[in-house]
């Protein structure tokens, strides 16, 4: 498969690395200037999750292919589109004009609704999921991550297209991941949404992410914020699945400990957290967005939210 992934970003480098070892041709668009200035490859300091949770290390340096240019007859298959959310819109203005016959992976936080959130793009060749990895370029080309095993996926029940929903599960089974099947894309989204809304709320409060990490009871106020924030997916016409509803009834304090255990723990989520803050990925420029979305949305459907209201001077 040839693939164009858009951006050189953490995500893009990884999972491009990831498919290119399984191998598939894989290409990156950057801006105009942007080639000369990031240099021909990628110092890789990242662990590769697919055989461990622990994660594999891997050390490389990696040659990549870039171009700064793009047309319509271009003979890419897929098109991997994963960038902040609030940089899509001028994204689809640069992708849009030239995505021609390729498969579009959405891979991307999504608060719209999907139509909104992808219009000026073919919604027919467009398949939604999500990575499971982070963390962030320490300088000019070195990417300290990681990326753990499954990948969150539309069903092809769902999918606009099953021929192409099969040949993008079929390339990441290549290449070694599996799959969290999502019935709801839509509805995961923003379960997710709110997830990084509750987090980052918390961690502004606190100063960074890790003073959250300190304690169980620091990171189960953040709960407590996603909870509160839970009926906006209901306003905002989704289903909350039984199980999410029930795991969010839970103690607070028992689901804090369980997250704060995980995440200061050895282990590949842990290590991505701790590499996207100590690259300055997780910022309040780059994570305030969530919070602050979150709470437009509520009082536009007029959802209260007296939790994330009190802590709004924090991320505004």
């Amino acid at each position: 498969m040839k693939i164009l992934m858009f951006g050189r970003g953490f995500i893009s480098a990884q999972y491009g690395w990831a498919f290119e070892k399984a191998g598939h041709e894989v290409e990156f668009y950057v801006r105009p200037g942007r080639k000369e200035q990031f240099g021909p490859f990628i110092d890789l300091d990242i662990l590769d999750g697919r055989t461990s949770f622990k994660g594999v290390p891997v050390k490389e340096e990696w040659p990549i292919r870039m171009r700064e240019e793009l047309t319509p007859d271009h003979d890419y298959d897929l098109i991997v589109l994963s960038v902040n959310h609030n940089q899509f819109e001028d994204v689809v203005k640069v992708i849009g004009p030239h995505v021609g016959k390729a498969t579009i992976l959405l891979f991307n936080n999504v608060w719209q609704d999907l139509p909104i959130f992808a219009k000026g793009l073919p919604m027919d060749q467009i398949i939604w999921g999500f990575p499971g990895g982070g963390g962030g370029f320490s300088s000019h080309n070195k990417l300290e991550g990681g990326f753990m095993k499954s990948i969150y996926l539309q069903t092809e029940a769902t999918a606009a297209s099953a021929t192409r929903h099969q040949r993008v599960v079929e390339l990441f089974r290549q290449a070694g991941f599996s799959f969290s099947w999502q019935k709801d894309i839509r509805v995961w989204y923003w379960f997710h949404f709110i997830l990084n809304a509750g987090m980052a709320a918390q961690a502004l409060k606190e100063g960074s992410y890790s003073n959250l990490y300190q304690s169980p009871k620091k990171v189960a106020n953040a709960i407590l914020l996603m909870r509160e924030m839970l009926p906006l997916i209901t306003a905002k016409g989704g289903i909350i699945g039984l199980g999410t509803a029930l795991a969010m009834r839970l103690p607070a304090g028992l689901i804090g400990y369980a997250a704060f255990k995980l995440l200061k723990g050895n282990s590949v989520p842990a290590a991505i957290m701790d590499r996207m803050e100590r690259t300055a990925y997780i910022s309040r420029e780059s994570f305030a967005h969530f919070p602050n979305d979150v709470l437009v949305e509520a009082r536009k459907l007029g959802v209260s939210l007296p939790r994330l209201e009190a802590m709004e001077g924090h991320f505004k």
